[in-house]
């Protein structure tokens, strides 16, 4: 059960996208972006939209589909999920695999666990979540009505900024969320805006996007 995230080094992306970009639609060189993408294999990517939606994929797919999730038994194809201070979730079990993106909207969605759901449907048991490096509780700071939508489904999603301003702990919210669907994870440690190892919307707009990616 391979699994994996990538960072920002040893790729050929050029400028702010330095170097190992996987995203073609921040502006980065198309053939830069193939480039690297290409090191990692036969990788299916989606398009992703902050919603809800899940794609189970049985053989690679050209254009990429518009979803949050994906979902194989396929142990030819390698899934992966890009983000830049996102939560990139992982789901590994000895039958499937899923490549989950979990930003502040996700959370709310709960895309996590309806894919874990969708997976439990298709007969996989004994799943186990990794969530990769994610902005954390004490840097991503968020208007207060925002905080207070989001706190309001999630309560553990609520912190405080270094500044003392109001913030979202989205890693130890969706773990809860895990841990009460009984799903066993580990979790990252690693905040992407104070790392500059890693890509970070909040840090650098335009940037690039690195990767989880996972497979049987």
């Amino acid at each position: 059960m391979p699994h994996f995230f990538t960072d920002r080094g040893e790729g050929v992306s050029r400028g702010v996208y330095n170097s190992f970009n996987l995203a073609v639609h921040v502006g980065d060189d198309p053939k830069d972006v193939a480039t690297n993408r290409s090191r990692l294999g036969a990788v299916q990517f989606m398009n992703q939209v902050h919603g809800d939606e899940i794609v189970v994929i049985d053989e690679l797919m050209q254009t990429p589909p518009t979803c949050d999730a994906l979902i194989t038994k396929n142990p030819l194809i390698s899934l992966a999920v890009m983000v830049a201070d996102c939560i990139p979730l992982l789901l590994i079990s000895k039958t499937a695999v899923a490549a989950v993106h979990v930003g502040r909207a996700g959370l709310v969605n709960q895309i996590a666990i309806k894919t874990v759901r969708a997976m439990q449907a298709m007969g996989v048991a004994d799943i186990h979540a990794v969530l990769g490096p994610s902005i954390c509780g004490n840097c991503y700071e968020v208007p207060i009505q925002m905080q207070r939508a989001v706190v309001e489904l999630h309560p553990l999603a609520q912190s405080q900024s270094f500044k003392n301003t109001p913030a979202l702990d989205l890693a130890k919210a969706l773990r809860a969320d895990l841990a009460a669907i009984g799903i066993s994870y580990e979790s990252s440690s690693i905040c992407t805006l104070e790392s500059e190892e890693y890509f970070s919307y909040r840090r650098d707009n335009p940037t690039g996007r690195f990767a989880g990616v996972v497979s049987l």
